[in-house]
């Protein structure tokens, strides 16, 4: 929301300046300075420079930790080669995500690489477009589990039994009583109510078969797995739960929560995972440490004696709000599933289309108890690049003459400095990545993505 500066005839003192941006909690305006300069792959420092200002007081904005006037906001909006209202109005880099997820899914014939144009000109269509995407993906998700259910629920075939059963055995008794025989009174007066009987099992077995047919009210609203469920609920304290950092039982969160089935189940072992990481590492003293470390997890493992995995976890727990860099956090099974994904400016990676094979997240199941550091570069023009962080362990108890249930986990840091060699290349997805020589392509690219700047 913009403030203009106004003179009252009342008042000497004049109210904000002509202007000046007030910081929303939700969609702030630091974050997405930040966003659109990892897009163009802009150093902060010469983006500083160009508007007139130290790269630390950049840092700042960009951190959501000092106010910005529109002088600097226009000028900044000018070097990032976007729109002032895109800055301060702002489309997050999750609805363009999901655009560019949307387009993948429905075929070659979009302009994938002018996403972010259609985003910055018409932010409500963007938004729109984003949250049809999101109730197709759930409507897809149900019809999947609607033909699993048809496919192997006992309950649903045993009912369908008992329907055929009755119909059957209704069939089997009129064609007595429409037969050449003759019968007499009492042998009818029997069939009579046997068809009855059936009739009534009949009425009673379609009844509670369409009960369990019937969707509860508000699935189809409901995210398209149970994972996804657990995230948006996270995504809205920025994957930070304050309540079970000051004590709280994760039972009492879980009940707060209001998640149902499934994404309860998830939800709970997230909470009660949560819950032990905060009693082996309390916030203040990892907040600490976090920056007299800098924030690098090999030295923070070594300097508290604990797992990497779980200074992992901690890393992408942090306050969102306490000047601490962005960081994401994917994990995902033995057969690369992803199970958790919390996004950072610059990173996600989609689950409806599959993602991209050369994330160190997929390289670490091959190597079990083996860490991997690398460099990696988005790409395009944007070239966006982050530091990785992956490792991989056995989920669950070991057992003999059988394989490990192996689990994968990545810590993913934007815009790190810039590395000794040049970084990994990696992607989205195939079907949205320009790279025509990778040799790890899948399927071909989107019409239109081969046009944009290859590294």
């Amino acid at each position: 929301m913009i403030i203009v500066k106004v003179f009252s005839r009342t008042r000497r003192k004049p109210l904000k300046p002509i202007g000046e941006f007030i910081v929303s909690n939700q969609r702030l305006v630091g974050s997405r300075i930040r966003e659109k300069r990892l897009d163009l792959g802009l150093k902060q420092a010469s983006v500083a420079e160009t508007v007139g200002i130290s790269p630390s007081y950049l840092n700042l904005i960009e951190h959501n930790r000092r106010r910005i006037g529109g002088k600097l906001l226009t000028d900044l909006a000018r070097v990032l080669e976007v729109d002032t209202s895109l800055l301060a109005d702002g489309v997050g880099r999750d609805t363009l995500d999901q655009m560019r997820n949307a387009a993948a899914n429905i075929g070659s014939n979009v302009e994938v690489d002018r996403t972010e144009e259609l985003a910055a000109r018409f932010p409500g269509w963007a938004a729109l477009i984003a949250a049809q995407a999101a109730k197709i993906a759930a409507l897809e998700e149900r019809g999947r589990v609607l033909t699993d259910r048809i496919a192997y629920d006992p309950q649903l075939a045993a009912s369908l039994h008992e329907v055929i059963s009755a119909v059957s055995a209704i069939r089997s008794s009129a064609s007595i009583l429409v037969g050449p025989e003759d019968l007499d009174q009492d042998w009818q007066r029997r069939f009579h109510e046997n068809i009855h009987g059936d009739s009534v099992r009949l009425a009673d077995s379609s009844a509670a078969l369409i009960a369990y047919l019937e969707a509860p009210d508000g699935v189809l609203e409901q995210s398209g797995s149970p994972f996804e469920a657990v995230e948006s609920y996270l995504e809205s304290s920025g994957f930070h739960i304050a309540a079970i950092e000051k004590g709280a039982a994760p039972s009492q969160v879980l009940k707060e929560a209001g998640l149902e089935g499934p994404a309860k189940s998830v939800l709970r072992d997230v909470l009660n995972s949560y819950a032990a990481d905060v009693e082996k590492l309390p916030l203040a003293r990892f907040e600490k440490a976090c920056r007299k470390h800098s924030y690098d997890p090999p030295a923070l493992a070594q300097a508290f004696g604990l797992p990497l995995t779980l200074i992992m976890r901690r890393l992408a727990q942090l306050p969102p709000d306490k000047g601490h860099p962005p960081m994401g956090l994917v994990i995902c099974d033995a057969a690369g599933a992803l199970t958790f994904v919390k996004p950072a400016p610059g990173f996600t990676m989609p689950r409806s289309v599959g993602a991209c094979p050369l994330w160190p997240l997929y390289g670490a199941l091959s190597r079990p108890y083996q860490p991997v550091r690398m460099d990696v570069a988005m790409p395009g023009r944007a070239a966006t690049r982050a530091l990785c962080f992956a490792v991989a362990e056995p989920h669950g108890p070991t057992q003999f003459d059988a394989p490990p249930a192996l689990k994968s986990m990545m810590l993913v840091i934007p815009d790190p400095p810039e590395p000794a060699t040049a970084p990994h290349p990696v992607g989205v997805s195939c079907r949205i990545c320009p790279r025509t020589d990778c040799a790890s392509r899948r399927e071909p690219a989107l019409k239109g993505m081969h046009a944009q700047t290859v590294l």
